[in-house]
């Protein structure tokens, strides 16, 4: 029997453990065991008028709360059958903008480039290139300022409301932005390249890769929902295929296809279904980076997230140059019972929100399922995958190796980063 034990794995958010069970040198049960307490979100909704729900859902996550505000706001807004404005909607991709700009500078450099460089930590990299560890950082400070230009604060912003803005982004500060938008266009250019020079490890997986897709541009705030599979269904059949279910094993609930299927959303799911409404830059930095979709090695997504930091300095720099606010900030709501549903591209990944209002606008039903719920299965499968190319691998190597492949998913365990055990046991 052995065992391998890590006691805290760094640069996940939240607290869970990993069990791999080996029998004669295979795999034969592998668990991602989330042990932190739930956290009943959809409960405390219960009871709340409407126009609290972007607020209190946008402290679900630090690193990404616009995803959970825009979700919130569509659905509701749909609930009401409102249709917001063109600039509110280019705000809100915008601040989107931001949020993948933080996020992925955030991933690339501090969280997965550290595995693939041989390094422990971001630290560690900074010693031995400090200029690169820089330019990221000075990466992530330009999303933060964005979302703090538009959202009041980079961290949980309080501009969103149902029906648009509380208040229009001011146009002279999002100009002011531009020099530094336009530094960080070439330093993602300069990323892109660097990103497909890396060492992956060899892991290629089959997936059912699952995205918002829009004909008319890179599907984030709005768009049907896609399947790799042919699938196409509306925002309101999501739950006609993709279910949650409780397993013994974890506090958070495991997303699957109705037929008991597991599938992927995220990045590559993103890029393979969508490359096409790529914006002309990045389409065109991913052909001159000989990047060939579609992508199914998971310690890839470094890849496909650093082709999105394109795609989203270019957006940003195309938004604040056309940003032009006329009018109200939000529509005029006019309360009525009902029910909607909503999903946006969360930075890790499809989103899904569904409420029902009574029609006085009080919360009576909430539904919330995060990406990180529907892949949880997909990361226990790709473990069994990798398990036989592990299990003759020295100790050391064969945890880090194990434990990258859950970092490269970037799991939104909780808020909060705090540790992930690994345990291997083999009878």
């Amino acid at each position: 029997m052995k065992n391998i034990e890590v006691p805290a794995l760094a640069r996940v958010e939240g607290e869970g453990g990993l069990f791999i069970g080996l029998q004669d040198g295979k795999a034969v049960e592998i668990r991602l065991d989330i042990y932190e307490p739930p956290r009943f979100f959809e409960g405390f909704l219960t009871g709340r008028f409407l126009q609290e729900v972007p607020d209190i859902t946008a402290r679900i996550c630090g690193i990404c709360p616009v995803a959970y505000q825009m979700s919130s706001a569509f659905a509701l807004e749909n609930a009401l059958g409102i249709k917001i404005h063109p600039q509110v909607r280019a705000l809100r991709r915008l601040m989107y903008c931001g949020e993948y700009i933080e996020s992925h500078a955030l991933h690339i450099y501090m969280l997965q480039a550290p595995d693939l460089l041989g390094k422990e930590s971001a630290l560690e990299l900074a010693a031995v290139a400090p200029d690169v560890v820089k330019n990221a950082l000075r990466l992530k400070k330009i999303g933060n300022q964005l979302l703090k230009t538009i959202g009041g604060r980079s961290v949980h912003p309080v501009s969103v409301c149902i029906g648009g803005f509380y208040r229009w982004a001011d146009k002279a500060k999002l100009q002011a932005l531009l020099p530094d938008l336009e530094w960080g266009l070439q330093a993602a250019l300069d990323t892109l390249k660097w990103s497909v020079t890396l060492p992956y490890p060899d892991l290629e997986i089959d997936y059912e890769f699952v995205a918002l897709h829009h004909a008319d541009e890179y599907a984030v705030i709005e768009g049907e929902i896609l399947s790799s599979k042919g699938i196409s269904l509306s925002t309101a059949e999501y739950e006609s295929r993709y279910l949650e279910k409780h397993v013994r094993h974890s506090n958070a609930l495991h997303g699957y296809t109705v037929d008991g299927g597991t599938y992927l959303v995220g990045p590559l799911a993103r890029l393979n279904l969508n490359h096409e409404q790529l914006l002309p830059i990045a389409r065109k930095a991913m052909e001159e980076a000989n990047i060939q979709l579609p992508l199914k090695n998971p310690y890839k997504s470094l890849i496909a997230r650093a082709v999105e930091l394109v795609q989203a300095y270019e957006e940003a720099i195309e938004l604040v140059k056309n940003y032009s606010p006329e009018g109200t900030s939000a529509v005029e709501l006019k309360l009525k019972a009902g029910e909607g549903t909503g999903a946006t591209e969360a930075p890790r990944g499809l989103l899904y929100h569904r409420y029902q209002i009574d029609d006085g606008g009080l919360v009576q039903f909430a539904k919330i399922t995060p990406p990180t719920a529907q892949n949880l299965p997909r990361i226990e499968a790709d473990l069994f995958e990798l398990a036989p190319k592990i299990v003759s691998l020295p100790e050391a190597e064969a945890t880090l190796t194990a434990e990258h492949l859950v970092r490269a998913y970037d799991p939104c365990i909780s808020c909060a980063t705090h540790f992930l055990k690994l345990k291997v046991e083999e009878k």
